[in-house]
């Protein structure tokens, strides 16, 4: 069968090449085209990769605004290139903003659509619903929460754990312990806390100098910024100079798997660095009105996806427009060792751990994809 996936930025190309893998080992016949990143280059064929996320990834809102002509543009590309492909499918990767018109197109073409890892209605754009409902012919869901949530809108998900799992269990065994990885890097011997900003500007803009200040506040401890490779180095330059911390760029498991803790702006890096096992606070600095707004915009009590799949706060989540570093030092002393909710985290990270469900979850979503695709052509 032919399958055509959409996927716009690092993660959805990490997981689309998982399921890249998944689907020739379900489907040995299996023929892709996609857009994507190296990854899925790596697993589906560099010919066969019609557009790099490069070229497809604007953030925020005057990004988009600034880049509206090219946004319509790349989409009639991908339109007239998925007709002329003539898929057996067409699989939207996260990506909202654009698989969700992509899915209504493919729709109205008679093309049947699978949606691998859903966009966020439980948090924001709840209206968005409806157009899955009416446009998504199966929705494949990553988180177990959503396994209750689409139901009550009329949609029945697909859960078969989450990719990222697959994801970190494939390089644990390459993670250095923390002695390694401080000699490969030409650190002291101070235990490590690891810095998790963010992989946009703005994120990096607005944490990492609160980052930094939290950090003077623990000399006993070396502070590691986690860099990625899509922003240059001298953006982290600009707020670390003076400060003594180190960023280590395109190790960010590493840095996550050796570090005694870790302090984490909100998203996805959240649910990383509590399936490595590491505790973790988590800091998002946001407008003054956006946070007023926050209890009227945001249908989730909470930001993190560690506190959103167990149900509870089990890490701090300090979301303000002026940080309290008061409140960061006192949430990171108390997950630290020796401190007071140390053994607690460890024994939530465990239990999350067990809730999000073992390895193996992108060749699950993989046969489900292919056998749903079989049962259809029976009918």
């Amino acid at each position: 069968m032919k399958y055509y996936l959409i996927a716009g930025e690092p993660s959805g190309d990490l997981h689309g090449a998982n399921l890249i893998e998944g689907l020739k080992k379900a489907d040995p016949a299996a023929e892709f085209r996609f857009w994507g990143g190296d990854r899925m280059a790596a697993a589906g064929g560099a010919e066969n990769l019609r557009k790099h996320y490069r070229e497809t990834s604007f953030f925020g809102i005057v990004q988009v605004l600034k880049n509206l002509r090219t946004i319509r543009r790349q989409m009639r590309e991908c339109q007239e290139d998925v007709a002329a492909w003539r898929p057996d499918v067409l699989v939207a990767v996260d990506y909202p903003g654009f698989n969700m018109k992509m899915a209504r197109w493919a729709k109205e073409h008679g093309i049947r659509v699978f949606y691998y890892i859903a966009p966020k209605v439980w948090a924001w754009r709840e209206w968005r619903v409806k157009a899955i409902r009416e446009y998504v012919d199966r929705l494949f869901v990553i988180f177990p929460f959503e396994r209750d949530y689409f139901p009550r809108h009329g949609i029945r998900p697909v859960f078969e754990g989450n990719p990222l799992v697959d994801a970190i269990e494939a390089r644990r065994p390459s993670l250095p312990s923390p002695a390694e990885f401080r000699r490969k890097h030409a650190l002291d011997d101070r235990p490590i806390v690891a810095l998790v900003a963010g992989s946009r500007r703005g994120e990096i803009r607005d944490n990492l100098p609160l980052m930094v200040r939290l950090a003077g506040r623990f000399p006993e401890y070396q502070f590691v910024v986690t860099g990625v490779p899509w922003l240059e180095r001298a953006l982290y330059d600009r707020y670390l100079a003076g400060s003594g911390i180190r960023c280590v760029c395109d190790q960010t498991y590493e840095t996550i798997a050796a570090a005694e803790a870790a302090v984490v702006t909100s998203g996805t890096a959240t649910l990383e660095t509590a399936l490595l096992g590491t505790p973790e606070v988590v800091v998002y600095r946001t407008l003054w009105f956006q946070v007023k707004l926050q209890p009227y915009v945001l249908k989730v009590p909470w930001v993190s996806l560690v506190n959103l799949n167990l149900g509870r706060e089990a890490v701090a989540e300090i979301i303000q427009s002026d940080l309290s570093i008061e409140r960061a030092e006192r949430e990171l002393r108390a997950i630290l060792p020796g401190g007071s909710g140390r053994a607690r985290m460890l024994a939530d990270l465990a239990e999350l751990r067990a809730v999000i469900g073992g390895p193996g979850a992108s060749e699950r979503f993989a046969r489900r994809m292919v056998g749903e695709l079989r049962d259809d052509t029976k009918q």
